[in-house]
């Protein structure tokens, strides 16, 4: 169990959103690429490797609106901390959730796999 101070806390909570917001904008990007590959390309190796993608990116999408939700809840849990005592809030410390930590550093690798292996297709059939 490691504690950080809730400043630090909720820096690392806005970071992460903020990081998890331009995936979901990435994702839109690749989502019109796809659009645009599919149009040009209707071969049926390439509509299964597109369907395989558009699959992939919903499930990103789901995977982004959990952990956003995840990290609010933790936020919440900050405000909860600083309300019950308002006082010396710049030098309390809270638990960090491991979990939640583990979850957007598993999900910015898998996310970073996946954008080298759609843009890896793309290349290859654009």
């Amino acid at each position: 169990m490691s504690e950080k101070y809730l400043k630090d806390l909720h820096n690392d909570y806005k970071e992460w959103k903020k990081n998890l917001e331009f995936y979901r904008d990435e994702l839109k990007t690749y989502n019109h690429r796809l659009e645009e590959i599919i149009t040009a390309n209707t071969k049926v190796e390439v509509t299964s490797q597109v369907e395989h993608f558009q699959n992939q990116f919903i499930r990103q999408n789901e995977v982004i609106d959990e952990l956003v939700h995840d990290i609010n809840a933790e936020e919440h849990k900050i405000v909860e901390n600083a309300q019950a005592n308002n006082v010396a809030t710049d030098h309390r410390k809270s638990e960090v959730n491991e979990k939640l930590v583990d979850q957007v550093q598993t999900f910015d690798k898998i996310f970073g796999e996946l954008k080298d292996e759609f843009n890896r297709f793309a290349t290859e059939v654009y």
